[in-house]
């Protein structure tokens, strides 16, 4: 019986617009954006970030527009892009114009600061009259104080309200082609605006935690939200706001949409164990030495580098290549099915040859080019080291006894009705290896 596709939430409909040739909303695909940290004058510093942001996965590059010298480095950015750019606009209704002027692909407008809606519907007509759109970029921070004042605080209802008051003044010059944002660097408060976003507008969400901070734990909370938010269909172009290097936004943003299914993946996914007491090799270090080789040829794969035989093809069984060490061997598999075997000090370099002539000539071709004795290799090699190495090689029974004891000393004993027994001279073994070996590895 096929295995029915797992899914995040359908993602809701909303108009669609377009940032340059990319689409926003509807049905194109979840967008990843970034910012430059470079000055906007100095052009070549600027081309030189762009490119290693769309390197790395953005699909938008926003640029600040904070001065006449930005503006002019705009005219010269715009055409050498990669990427559609966006400029980000705060309080100066003439940059906005200028950054229009230099035939930007896109507008970030904070209503919080650009207040005056003579100055807005100015923006907005010229925005209509050259096919440009523009991102309500509302902001917890910079809240209009009388929305403050009104809702008590930065409230998702304030948020939201600051935005349906932008569109109004938008409405006013008939201008329509907009994307909206209701960040805040609180992730509860982010995660409720967006949901009063989704339910009250129709145009296209831009996801974000504004001022996340560094990794890791800025990557935590900007991933808490937006992956929170994209999970239930909501939104339609991310960015991590992170106090780093912006190709880790990109980065980061790339992988999480194809974490969720989202995006076809476009770099390397490298998973493996974190080793364990069954391991034959040094896994942290095949792992790097794979990832580095792999990155390099922009392999386009998920590859699963595992220590053992044992369990290591059943577990990575999803991954569409993967090696597993074993009695000085390396065992190459795909999708779970071992393909090859090769001697131990090859495992990286069969790796990548294997992952090239994938992605070359397919999945099933190389499945159809297994060597036939591969599987048979691999099941002796099991068995010696499940023999070896007994069903418990990381001595979890031990550490249960020792839990059991303490917790009856500290009158703690209690178990769950029906638990099964997990301690040596159980019926059932407590190792994570129990079920390993030649009665199912890794079932």
């Amino acid at each position: 019986m096929a295995k029915a596709a797992v899914s995040v939430a359908k993602r809701r409909p909303t108009r669609q617009i377009h940032v340059g040739g990319v689409a926003v909303g509807g049905d194109a695909p979840v967008s990843v954006q970034s910012m430059t940290t470079t000055k906007t004058a100095d052009v070549e510093a600027t081309i030189q970030q762009i490119y290693a942001l769309a390197g790395a996965g953005a699909d938008i590059v926003r640029c600040t527009c904070n001065e006449r010298e930005a503006a002019e480095g705009l005219a010269q950015i715009v055409p050498r892009s990669p990427v559609p750019i966006v400029a980000d606009i705060h309080f100066h209704v003439e940059m906005a114009l200028a950054a229009l002027d230099a035939g930007v692909n896109g507008l970030r407008l904070n209503p919080g600061n650009l207040r005056k809606p003579e100055e807005i519907k100015l923006v907005a007509a010229e925005a209509r009259d050259r096919g440009v759109p523009i991102r309500i970029g509302v902001n917890a921070g910079s809240l209009h104080p009388a929305l403050y004042e009104r809702f008590g605080g930065a409230t998702p209802e304030a948020l939201v309200e600051s935005a349906r008051m932008e569109l109004a003044y938008f409405d006013e010059v008939d201008f329509h082609d907009v994307k909206i944002s209701v960040k805040a660097s609180n992730v509860a408060l982010m995660i409720e605006a967006y949901r009063l976003a989704s339910e009250t507008f129709d145009y296209p969400l831009h996801l974000g935690v504004t001022e996340a901070g560094p990794p890791p734990g800025g990557l935590v909370k900007a991933t808490a939200g937006i992956a929170t938010l994209l999970a239930e269909g909501i939104g339609d172009t991310i960015r991590y706001s992170l106090t780093a290097d912006p190709v880790e936004e990109a980065r980061a943003g790339r992988q999480l949409l194809e974490a969720l299914g989202l995006r076809e993946r476009k770099g390397l996914d490298l998973i493996a164990c974190p080793s364990c007491g069954r391991a034959e090799i040094d896994v942290i270090k095949v792992a790097n030495d794979a990832q580095v080789a792999l990155e390099a040829r922009k392999i386009p794969l998920q590859i699963a580098v595992m220590g053992c035989v044992v369990n290591g093809p059943g577990e990575a069984r999803e991954a569409d290549l993967g090696i597993a060490a074993g009695r000085k061997r390396g065992h190459l598999f795909i999708k779970g099915k071992i393909v090859r075997v090769v001697p131990e000090g090859e495992m990286v370099e069969a790796l990548v040859a294997e992952a090239e002539k994938i992605v070359s000539e397919g999945i099933e071709a190389r499945l159809a080019a297994a060597d036939a004795s591969a599987e048979r290799a691999a099941e002796e090699d099991r068995r010696e080291l499940f023999e070896s190495k007994g069903s418990d090689a990381n001595h979890s029974d031990e550490r249960v006894i020792e839990i059991r004891k303490h917790l009856r000393e500290l009158g703690g004993d209690a178990r769950p009705a029906g638990a099964g027994g997990t301690a040596a001279g159980d019926s059932q073994g407590a190792g994570d290896d129990a079920s390993s070996g030649e009665h199912g590895a890794g079932s």
